[in-house]
């Protein structure tokens, strides 16, 4: 029998240095699309697919993450009183529940790789998810992306990664990966896995998007794992490793992806996100007409 994915990781220490001067003070994850912190679109992808811990890999000046997934007593009496009820019980289902997170610190800056490996005594000896927190995943079905990758890894066992199409001459901007046969619904095996590959090398078009299910031998190989591509421990480069082991398959996720660590992404989430509220489309959608006739 398969262990369960029960515990994800969402590395949030980056600097977000693409977004000077808002995240001098402001986290970037925390930087808002509509109404909720990019870090909580992430986590309600995680929680809906199942997950039961979140381990938050963190740095300096990150604390108001923590303080956000935290209860906060004046808010709620405050908003008692003054017969919030709605808006409390949002907080409260955005609240985890006690002993469902953990933080854990990386002091310094040498990549994805490290970060992960900064949470392998909290994840153990068990399979986990890792959500990239800049990486918006929209899903088509309602289906979320990492719900539908668990769905496979119930078939599949093994590593998982999700991706999705980019244009053949963007290919050299991303991790790309080969395909073969199909293996689950929506899973096929994973024959190549190549980072950032020069223009007219890739093996295929499918981009890795930001969501994996890994293996815990990962932990082993990135604690042994030497520097690469800038000067940093790369997540990708123990994967490969684990690979000659380990069957990696892939997961295409139907739905719009937004890169919120860049501006355009972001700028685009927002768009996204307000668009599919009900509560707002209407008349969101009228101010941006308005805007894009020149009004």
């Amino acid at each position: 029998m398969r262990q369960p994915i029960r515990k994800a990781i969402l590395p949030v220490a980056g600097l977000g240095t693409r977004f000077l001067p808002a995240t001098k003070a402001v986290p970037k994850e925390m930087l808002t699309v509509v109404d909720r912190p990019v870090v909580q679109h992430v986590v309600d992808e995680a929680r809906a697919a199942g997950i039961e811990h979140i381990v938050f890999v963190t740095g300096r000046n990150k604390a108001v993450i923590e303080d956000h997934f935290d209860r906060q007593f004046e808010l709620e009496r405050t908003l008692q009183e003054r017969g919030k009820t709605k808006e409390l019980e949002q907080l409260d289902r955005d609240t985890p529940k006690a002993g469902t997170t953990s933080f854990t610190r990386q002091q310094l800056p040498l990549g994805l790789g490290h970060a992960v490996w900064c949470a392998r005594d909290i994840i153990g000896d068990e399979p986990f998810a890792l959500l990239l927190p800049d990486m918006l995943h929209m899903p088509k079905n309602g289906q979320g992306c990492l719900a539908s990758m668990v769905e496979a890894y119930n078939e599949t066992g093994g590593n998982l990664v999700a991706v999705y199409e980019v244009p053949d001459d963007q290919t050299h901007q991303y991790g790309i990966v080969g395909v073969g046969e199909e293996k689950a619904k929506g899973a096929k095996a994973i024959t190549q896995m190549v980072e950032k590959p020069k223009a007219g090398t890739a093996p295929s078009n499918l981009a890795i998007s930001g969501r994996y299910i890994l293996q815990p031998a990962i932990f082993d190989l990135l604690a042994k794992q030497e520097k690469g591509a800038g000067n940093e421990i790369q997540l990708t480069d123990s994967m490969l490793k684990l690979k000659e082991t380990d069957p990696f398959f892939a997961v295409r996720f139907d739905g719009s992806i937004y890169d919120c660590g860049s501006k355009i992404g972001f700028l685009m989430a927002n768009v996204a996100y307000a668009l599919s509220r009900p509560d707002i489309e209407g008349e969101f959608r009228a101010e941006l007409n308005a805007i894009l006739a020149g009004n």
